[in-house]
């Protein structure tokens, strides 16, 4: 059970929470999301108006940017702010290399809808972030949600901290990929892609908190423990981005932004739009290797 009291978002002692002087952040609900008013990422950021994005970011986990309408060259300028960007050969390729296009009006490669995931976990560095624009959005449905894992962490009993303080997890891209390419296909990327192992808590490398890092797309079991056992814990770890005050769900329109942290993050594509159209394209910034 979780007690109210700790889905205030707290930091790490020593964490400075100034005013925001460059935008307007209004929080979409109590611990996670928040819309980000007064920055044109059409433009070049300078550094101080970076830096408030980033604090925002690191406040609110996914921070959303209304009607920004970017191009993709624009959309990827934005994104390399938080550093270079990755491809992702398992996925549609848009206008370049490091663009996935999600375009579920012609039928193109599945994607992760309907589950709890956070992305990449697979590769040894997963990805620090992703920026996401709906450049169709359908007229009803189709929205994201959004779990805050360090809440989730936070509000775990001592008992469960104790148990999987520690504790390392197997990531492998096959459970998630093979139910959209079939055994063959998915075997072409297994020398690419090999199993790698990350702890079971995160610390986030700029904050300090702590924040589940498994998920059930990717996490295949805990190292070093009975596979009945693992699958039972792990059940109920990935089980924690099911709760509602932990979440935020966006709705779209069309020329929004989402930036998120994956870190610190799960997402979850609501689809519920068929046979209506839903076009994304996005960008994800390559990561560190989870501590």
């Amino acid at each position: 059970m979780y007690e109210g009291t700790r889905l205030l978002n707290p930091f790490p002692e020593g964490w400075e929470e100034r005013p925001y002087r460059r935008i307007e952040v209004t929080p979409l609900s109590r611990v996670i999301g928040a819309e980000i008013r007064g920055a044109d990422l059409s433009e070049p950021l300078d550094e101080e108006l970076r830096e408030e994005i980033n604090r925002a970011l690191l406040e609110w986990k996914v921070v959303f940017f209304r009607g920004a309408h970017l191009t993709p060259e624009q959309q990827r300028a934005f994104a390399r702010n938080w550093g270079e960007l990755e491809t992702n050969p398992l996925l549609a390729r848009g206008s370049a290399d490091d663009v996935v296009r999600f375009d579920k009006s012609a039928g193109s490669v599945p994607t992760f809808e309907n589950v709890w995931h956070t992305d990449v976990t697979f590769r040894e560095r997963p990805a620090l972030g992703a920026v996401l624009q709906l450049r169709e959005v359908p007229p009803v449905g189709g929205d994201t949600m959004w779990a805050d894992m360090a809440a989730a962490y936070d509000n775990l009993s001592d008992e469960v901290k104790e148990r999987i303080e520690g504790a390392v997890a197997v990531h492998d891209f096959i459970p998630g990929f093979v139910r959209f390419y079939g055994p063959e296909k998915v075997a072409e990327h297994q020398d690419e892609f090999p199993p790698v192992e990350h702890p079971v808590v995160r610390t986030h490398p700029e904050t300090g908190r702590k924040m589940l890092f498994v998920n059930t797309s990717f996490t295949t079991h805990i190292k070093g423990m009975d596979r009945a056992e693992s699958d039972r814990l792990l059940a109920y770890l990935t089980r924690q981005a099911h709760t509602p005050e932990y979440q935020v769900r966006f709705h779209w329109q069309a020329g929004d932004v989402a930036f998120w942290d994956n870190r610190a993050t799960q997402h979850y594509a609501v689809a519920d739009y068929a046979p209506q159209p839903r076009v994304a394209e996005r960008v994800a910034i390559a990561g560190d290797r989870p501590f």
